[in-house]
């Protein structure tokens, strides 16, 4: 086994599985609301990668935000070229799990993403969330333009004054300019709408951001 240290540290790239030049078939049609989860999107929108553990239930979260259009999941932040879930479950793709969402930014402000993104998981607990354990549940926002990095940093500076107020610990979510965004299976995509009682374990500190 090419890594076999703790799940919880990022492989160096040569450490990092092969993967595929082919991407994974999806089907191009958001499961709740019929959109498309695959370019091309209407011109007016804007897209956002956020990783918050796991991608099912953070997926829901946003398809539910009016000003939403779509919503799909996927893996990003890593190195393996079109990764399978088992594959970015063995830590050893440096993926971690992220929903793509695309959202009209006349009818949802950029602030209103990111209170639902700090308020919904724990943003502290660097290589898991809660008990899902390893690089793949890592906290992360990886933004589409200059704008949105700026937003980006600035929420996590005043999430942090909030945390430390309440005696809570630094954060270590990671926010960078999105790179390749690998679409997940298509059973993985809006997996609680089509599985209702399916596993579901974020949560968040019960800290408010405003």
């Amino acid at each position: 086994m090419i890594f076999s240290s703790s799940k919880q540290s990022m492989p160096r790239p040569d450490q990092a599985l092969p993967g595929r030049d082919t991407p994974m078939p999806i089907t191009n049609r958001h499961f709740v609301n019929g959109h498309p989860i695959a370019e091309p999107f209407p011109e007016q929108v804007q897209q956002v990668l956020l990783a918050m553990g796991c991608f099912w239930g953070a997926e829901r979260k946003f398809w539910q935000m009016p000003g939403v259009y779509s919503t799909a999941v996927g893996y990003t932040g890593g190195y393996t070229p079109h990764p399978t879930y088992q594959e970015v479950c063995s830590g050893r793709t440096g993926h971690t799990e992220a929903v793509k969402v695309i959202y009209d930014p006349d009818k949802l402000a950029f602030v209103d993403l990111l209170q639902l993104f700090w308020e919904s998981h724990n943003p502290t607990q660097g290589m898991r969330q809660g008990n899902d354990i390893g690089s793949q549940y890592r906290s992360g926002i990886y933004t589409t333009h200059d704008g949105q990095l700026a937003a980006a940093n600035a929420s996590k500076n005043h999430y942090q004054t909030k945390l430390r107020q309440a005696g809570l610990g630094a954060i270590t979510t990671e926010i960078m300019p999105a790179g390749i965004f690998y679409y997940a299976e298509d059973y993985h995509q809006q997996y609680l709408a089509k599985e209702p009682q399916g596993y579901c374990g974020l949560g968040g500190l019960g800290i408010a951001y405003a």
